[in-house]
């Protein structure tokens, strides 16, 4: 019982050692952050993900800043019955750009590179069917990703651990051909 118990604190001390290092975008304006994303790229060490990562296409979220500092997400992705739809709360988590999402099962979502214009990187810590995981996405406001997004995703996932292995660049599909409404 002792040695199982201190290997979940062990645990819960690594895993917050493991947010500590991972910074957000300095000085992050969710304002400026608002609108249209593509998902273009994923990449995750999730079971779940690694077994669906090849039939995964490419998704969106439509990003709208509140007063309070969180943001109000609408997020369309294709699935087998066509497209599905849901609405997402990122709460602020301390400092801007730092998030968690409690009804997708994030617990740290971070910012940690963007432009605004083009490309963000984003980072997200979750727990899915009761294990957790690791996966980083890269947004662009068009469905192609520039060369320096790409490298901003390449260079970043390494540093949390994850392997090119685990990779995936989502290709389009005209299941969501809305483009993702305006967020509520």
């Amino acid at each position: 019982m002792e040695a199982t118990v201190l290997s979940c604190v062990l645990a819960l001390l690594w895993a917050s050692s493991a947010w500590a290092e991972v910074l957000v975008q300095p000085d992050f304006d969710a304002t400026k952050f608002s609108g249209l994303w593509y998902v273009v790229s994923m990449v995750s060490d999730c079971k779940v993900f690694l077994g669906k990562k090849d039939h995964l296409l490419m998704s969106t979220r439509n990003v709208k800043a509140t007063a309070e500092g969180n943001l109000s997400v609408h997020v369309e992705f294709p699935g087998a019955e066509g497209c599905n739809q849901m609405e997402a709360e990122y709460l602020r988590d301390g400092s801007p750009g730092h998030f968690r999402v409690p009804a997708l099962g994030y617990l740290d979502v971070r910012i940690v590179e963007t432009d605004y214009s083009s490309f963000a990187v984003v980072y997200i810590y979750k727990e899915l069917e009761g294990a957790l995981s690791t996966m980083v996405q890269l947004y662009s406001r068009t469905q192609e990703a520039s060369p320096q997004a790409q490298k901003a995703f390449e260079d970043f996932y390494p540093t949390v651990g994850l392997a090119e292995n685990m990779v995936v660049h989502l290709p389009a599909s005209d299941a969501c051909s809305s483009g993702g409404k305006a967020a509520p």
